[in-house]
């Protein structure tokens, strides 16, 4: 299951910059705007300390962790919605990932240009978002003209969906227009779901990703408060990161060394791997895992899914013919040191095609096609 997240903001917050750090890809990096115009894209593993724990004791020839692919999307500025700053291009890439972050920048250098000529967290939050909203607009209008002709439809699933849409259309229609996003909509989750296809960017989840100066990764500064509480209005998630540390961090060849730099830094764990699992929390996704000699293999699949589906997540002939599911969990593993164990004490269950399957489930799937 692929998850991609797009990396969005003001030319010159560091976006560029905290992409090449955390995926060790390349990105050009420079003090100007639209430095990036193509979208850079990075996979990154998302390192899940059970992972280890698991091959530890099982001994797989391999071990294949899930990804996250990171796409760099140029600066957005005002007037993108209208093609400003190639802003349509920008916009295109932007309606195609999962899930958004959006940099914000918070620190001061009078050596590297804000497009507004000063850092205001706010401002500049609003400057993305509310593009991002007359954009949305457009192609809520484009659905509005074209709902009378849907409504004379004979196909009766194409008639139902313009009768539910045609309000709701109408609705976001005005709260756009008051740049306020599709997902702060006071439209309910099925209304929305309603709008799926319109594939709208403001619907989309977002991480507001705070890009600080060393100082600002053991308190808060000032613009850090802001983006808190712009964030807190629309249940939003936040994270720090230091754009300048992360790209120090990623330049060390050995994982012994960035261990003892973000000891030395005083930080716990580097912000690939915060922002890999923020990602994947924004977005409603668990980790199952399959294990055995040839390979122990890290899965993603959405909350809610119950065994076949998770067993199409390998492959849809595993959800076709789906017979049963043979179950552990991680931490019974843990807990009795092997499987053989798990079963001696009675935790190894099979279960059928009702079984929601949970965060840490360690499973092998038997179907019949």
């Amino acid at each position: 299951m692929a998850l991609n997240c797009g990396i969005v903001g003001l030319p010159n917050v560091g976006k560029s910059t905290i992409f090449s750090a955390i995926t060790s890809a390349p990105a050009e990096a420079a003090n100007y705007p639209f430095c990036t115009i193509e979208p850079n894209v990075g996979i990154v593993a998302m390192h899940d300390p059970r992972m280890k724990a698991i091959g530890d004791i099982i001994g797989p020839e391999k071990m294949i962790y899930t990804t996250v692919e990171f796409v760099d999307i140029a600066g957005l500025v005002k007037g993108a919605s209208k093609g400003e700053g190639l802003g349509n291009q920008f916009l295109g890439h932007i309606r195609s990932v999962n899930g958004i972050v959006h940099v914000v920048r918070c620190f001061e250098d009078g050596d590297i240009i804000h497009v507004h000529g000063k850092v205001n967290p706010k401002d500049d939050i609003e400057t993305i978002n509310l593009e991002l909203a007359f954009a949305d607009l457009e192609v809520v209008d484009k659905k509005l003209q074209n709902i009378p002709k849907l409504l004379k439809s004979q196909n009766k699933e194409v008639l139902t969906l313009a009768k539910i849409q045609l309000p709701l259309l109408e609705k976001l229609k005005t709260e756009l227009e008051s740049g306020i996003a599709a997902r702060n909509s006071s439209m309910s989750e099925e209304d929305k779901l309603a709008l799926e296809d319109l594939n709208l960017i403001t619907m989309k989840k977002v991480i507001y990703l705070c890009n600080v100066d060393e100082d600002g990764m053991t308190k808060d500064n000032e613009h850090v408060k802001v983006v808190r509480e712009y964030a807190k209005n629309e249940n939003s998630e936040v994270m720090i990161l230091c754009g300048k540390l992360e790209s120090e961090i990623a330049a060390l060849e050995t994982l012994e060394e960035k261990k003892e730099f973000l000891e030395a830094a005083g930080i716990t764990e580097s912000g690939l791997d915060k922002l890999t699992r923020a990602a994947y929390h924004m977005l409603g996704l668990k980790t199952y895992f399959t294990a055995g000699v040839k390979e122990v293999r890290a899965w993603t699949f959405h909350d809610g899914f119950k065994a076949p589906q998770c067993a199409g997540v390998i492959h849809t002939d595993f959800e076709r013919g789906f017979i049963k599911a043979e179950v552990f969990h991680y931490d019974d593993l843990i807990k009795f040191g092997s499987e053989a164990k798990v079963k001696e004490a009675g935790k190894f269950r099979v279960e059928g095609k009702e079984y929601l399957v949970k965060d840490g489930d360690i499973m092998h799937f038997r179907f019949n096609v």
